[in-house]
């Protein structure tokens, strides 16, 4: 089995634009892919988890992984799937939540030489002309297709700001630069990203002439439809500070019985054939082997605080 049927498998996989040519891309490792982080807290959550698991698998099949931060974009704000406008927030607060998360992915994921890379694309976003951005790729972006984009369906009933209109081309743009920088020639998101990244792809055919791909990430939801990934209207956070090691044991604990196989095959890296085998099981039988193991498995919760001579200072202090 490849990699790419291993995705299938575990239910990983929502949309893609060529699927022949997708496969074989990853299952031959000749993917280099990128997958974006726009840095809106200080943390990364659990629905990041998810993208950051399908970035090591990948990266194991011999493709290589770009993590985007997205210290540009976060400027503008994504209106995915919102009802409101983000807060706006300052150079300052963006700068240190890309550290955060910067510190963070490298837990998950091997960066270095010929592994895999962490950009930023305040790099290149932050420098552009808005008169030339506008001359060099306005015309290949249908404002009537953006309209009617799946990214922007929940604001345009309360109103879409002129601000986040724009949130499309910057990341349509993104991967134009990569593109052509790093040959990037593939990008994976959430489902909900979908137009954004045919936006990518389509201003790369037209300005280039050539073919690059997209796919989306299954969204982590519940049997009942629910986004999974936050408890109590609040984030389940991947720092120990935010969400404790315990409530964060807690909140994967308490799935319903109808959820935990699928949250074992997209989520953890055990072999299929063994999940396969719990599918038999009740309830009764599944939820114990299920605490049981993440007791034995479950890793040391990340350090909070380093020693110093002027005393304990937290991983990813704030902004001063």
């Amino acid at each position: 089995m490849g990699i790419y049927e291993e995705l299938v498998a575990r239910g990983l996989i929502a949309q893609v634009t060529n699927e022949d040519e997708i496969r074989d891309m990853i299952n031959n490792g000749k993917a280099t892919f990128y997958i974006g982080f726009d840095c809106t807290a200080d943390s990364l959550t659990a629905g990041h988890f998810m993208a950051l698991t399908l970035m090591k698998r990948l990266q194991l099949a011999g493709n290589k992984p770009i993590a985007l931060i997205g210290g540009g974009t976060t400027m503008i704000g994504d209106p995915s799937g919102r009802t409101d406008m983000r807060r706006m927030l300052t150079m300052e607060d963006i700068n240190h939540n890309a550290e955060c998360f910067k510190r963070q992915m490298e837990r998950f994921i091997d960066f270095g030489e010929g592994k895999a890379q962490m950009i930023n694309n305040a790099d290149w976003l932050l420098k552009l002309n808005y008169v030339e951005l506008l001359r060099e790729v306005g015309a290949c972006f249908s404002v009537n297709n953006m309209l009617r984009a799946k990214c922007y369906e929940q604001r345009m009933e309360r109103g879409l700001s002129f601000l986040e209109f724009n949130y499309m081309i910057m990341q349509s743009y993104d991967f134009y630069y990569l593109f052509q920088h790093y040959g990037c020639n593939m990008q994976f998101g959430g489902d909900d990203q979908w137009s954004n990244m045919l936006g990518g792809t389509e201003l790369i055919r037209r300005k280039l002439g050539q073919d690059a791909h997209a796919m989306t990430i299954t969204l982590l939801t519940d049997s009942q439809g629910n986004k999974m990934g936050k408890t109590a209207g609040n984030a389940v956070w991947l720092d120990a500070n935010k969400t404790s090691p315990f409530d964060f044991y807690q909140y994967w604990r308490n799935v319903g019985d109808a959820d935990v196989l699928k949250c074992i095959r997209m989520l953890t890296f055990l072999p299929l054939e063994q999940i396969d085998e719990m599918a038999s099981w009740e309830g009764s039988q599944l939820k114990p082997w299920c605490t049981a193991r993440r007791r034995r498995r479950r890793p040391r919760p990340p350090p909070r605080r380093s020693s110093s001579a002027a005393g304990a200072t937290p991983i990813c202090p704030p902004p001063s």
